[in-house]
């Protein structure tokens, strides 16, 4: 009796001492260790890649932004996003796709609008855009309905406009969206981009000057 009782106290002690190591270890140092390292070598990431203008955050390099003027650079469509109506005392929006195929009416319709109003809105006195010139992207929603980049042809349609509306030459707008033109990863990985929110942010900058 008395060895099994002491045997289950000497489990019990050896459970309650592995347990506190395991949490002091796995719980604070680990942690301490790994938040440490990131704020150390990737400060602005593991932060959330905020974008400051005017010494306040104005949002982050990872998310896509709505609402711009014709002034601005236009990000993607945004025909993914959901309303939320599971707690309707948050105004949140829903990421995701439209989930329509290629083929379908609706999406071939929306397509064929957002098409006609990008070369209505970036057509200017001094430069005409064509139907063939409009991006993929200019008309389509990512899959998350919130992509932070464009391509750089959906970025190049624009400049005349902003150009235009800012009293801007062309030629410094083209240069502004050249230097926020970010290549593949690694040369080879996925597609070259302009991330609106930087761009806008600069753009903004410039306007002031």
């Amino acid at each position: 009796m008395n060895n099994s009782v002491t045997n289950t106290a000497r489990l019990l002690g050896a459970g309650l001492r592995a347990l506190l190591v395991l949490t002091v270890v796995c719980g604070v140092l680990y942690p301490l260790a790994v938040t440490g390292v990131a704020q150390a070598l990737f400060n602005t990431k593991a932060n959330g890649s905020e974008i400051t203008s005017g010494g306040r955050v104005v949002g982050s390099s990872l998310i896509g932004q709505q609402g711009y003027g014709l002034d601005w650079f236009q990000p993607r469509p945004a025909n993914g996003l959901g309303e939320n109506s599971v707690n309707t005392q948050y105004k949140l929006i829903l990421s995701g796709a439209t989930n329509r195929s290629g083929d379908n009416a609706e999406l071939i319709a929306w397509v064929k609008e957002a098409k006609a109003e990008v070369v209505k809105d970036n057509s200017t006195a001094d430069y005409k855009v064509s139907p063939s010139q409009v991006p993929a992207d200019a008309v389509t929603s990512s899959g998350s309905g919130l992509d932070p980049d464009i391509s750089p042809a959906y970025a190049d349609l624009q400049v005349h406009r902003v150009a235009e509306r800012n009293g801007l030459p062309v030629s410094r707008v083209q240069q502004l969206v050249d230097r926020h033109t970010e290549g593949r990863t690694l040369g080879f990985m996925g597609e070259p981009g302009v991330n609106v929110l930087e761009l806008n942010t600069a753009l903004k900058e410039l306007t002031k000057g």
